[in-house]
């Protein structure tokens, strides 16, 4: 990806978002609100059969061989749909953990502000989550505990969290923009309308700017980059959901829309890199690195 996605790596993005459609759709995604905390095997295993886990191994070690740029595109789609699970920390650990490329193992870690995602369904929880205890999550699809001592998370884990979040804030917007166009008011569409307009035009501008912080971190992989990708990102999609959610007025909160459930997953990905502060630090503190 030279900023630019290639004709492979759309082709990839497209057969991902085929395959969550069709495993983990709107029927899939209400199913598993009515039952928080479980978590499903099939489907994880045939995350593990697509290479969703083993995207970044060597082929020679059984992985697919590609890189980050690629993982990046595969967990927007992740975000898009809202799939639940440790994604990210099993994806990580894949070569690392036996059964974690496969899927047939589900890890999770000690993320940023010591939050602990899954922990009571996964099979390996890597840092020290001893004494861990339950916390009373704002997003019913991810379990929480809070772990004694935080940890600080990993840059890729860092980057490929904030592509969950662009997948969430480019739904929001198409949903934003799909309502506004079919949604009438006083006879005509309230996408007439120049306020929501405005809200419809600011989702968008935050989205394409996430896109192309997110998408030029996985090509360079510079910290600075990763932090800055972050900040953006989370922007776009806490943002993103609360405008979606003006768009369609107080429909939007219903269990009949995702939109509230993307709200809430932004909530919870924000704080899984650690506090906005850190990178806000980290930028600081390597602009003034560079300052004679």
């Amino acid at each position: 990806m030279r900023l630019q996605p290639t004709g492979d790596q759309m082709a990839l993005r497209d057969g991902t978002r085929a395959l969550l459609a069709r495993r983990f759709g709107p029927r899939a995604l209400r199913a598993a609100v009515r039952e928080p905390g479980r978590l499903d095997r099939a489907l994880w295993r045939a995350l593990g059969d697509a290479g969703f886990f083993a995207l970044r191994l060597p082929e020679a070690g059984g992985g697919v061989g590609l890189g980050l740029p690629e993982a990046v595109l595969v967990f927007e789609e992740a975000g898009r749909a809202l799939l639940p699970g440790p994604l990210v920390a099993t994806h990580l650990a894949a070569g690392r953990v036996p059964g974690a490329a496969t899927g047939e193992t589900v890890v999770t870690d000690v993320g940023g502000c010591g939050l602990v995602e899954w922990l009571a369904r996964a099979d390996v929880v890597r840092g020290d989550a001893a004494g861990a205890e339950p916390l009373r999550s704002a997003d019913p699809l991810t379990p929480l505990h809070r772990a004694p001592a935080a940890v600080e998370a990993d840059p890729a884990a860092v980057l490929l969290t904030a592509a969950e979040q662009l997948g969430s804030a480019t739904r929001l917007c198409e949903l934003a923009v799909q309502h506004a166009r079919t949604r009438e008011q006083f006879g005509r569409p309230i996408g007439t309308f120049q306020a929501v307009q405005h809200l419809c035009a600011g989702m968008l501008v935050r989205t394409q700017t996430a896109r192309a912080a997110v998408h030029a971190a996985a090509v360079t992989a510079d910290p600075a980059d990763i932090h800055t990708a972050r900040l953006l990102a989370d922007e776009a999609a806490v943002r993103g959901a609360r405008d979606c959610l003006q768009v369609h007025g107080g429909m939007g909160f219903t269990w009949e829309f995702e939109i509230h459930l993307h709200l809430k997953r932004t909530w919870v990905r924000t704080y899984r890199a650690g506090p906005a502060t850190q990178s806000e630090e980290f930028l600081a503190a390597d602009l003034l690195a560079g300052t004679p």
